[in-house]
């Protein structure tokens, strides 16, 4: 199931919180159960983020198709990749 606009936008507010820790990926995924997540390092991500946050980057999943991949169309997204970013970010 994709990624709806209002779904996005909550999930952005929720990262930018002053109090968005390392629960943060574990109610995200129980909250948006539709959505495939991936939680790694920021280092171990390429792509420019969609978004970047104080603690995270936010990247855009689109597994539509037979691989995988990053995207940066909301519309094509079926999934979160949370880049825990390092203390220094």
């Amino acid at each position: 199931m994709a990624l709806v606009a209002s779904e996005l936008a909550e999930i952005e507010q929720m990262l930018a919180s002053s109090d968005a820790g390392s629960q943060a990926y574990s109610e995200l995924r129980r909250k948006y159960p539709h959505l495939a997540w991936i939680r790694c390092d920021a280092s171990d991500v390429t792509e420019t983020p969609f978004r970047s946050f104080r603690e995270f980057d936010l990247h855009l999943l689109d597994s539509a198709d037979h691989c995988a991949q990053i995207t940066a169309d909301p519309e094509r997204a079926t999934g979160i990749v949370l880049a825990k970013r390092g203390a220094a970010s």
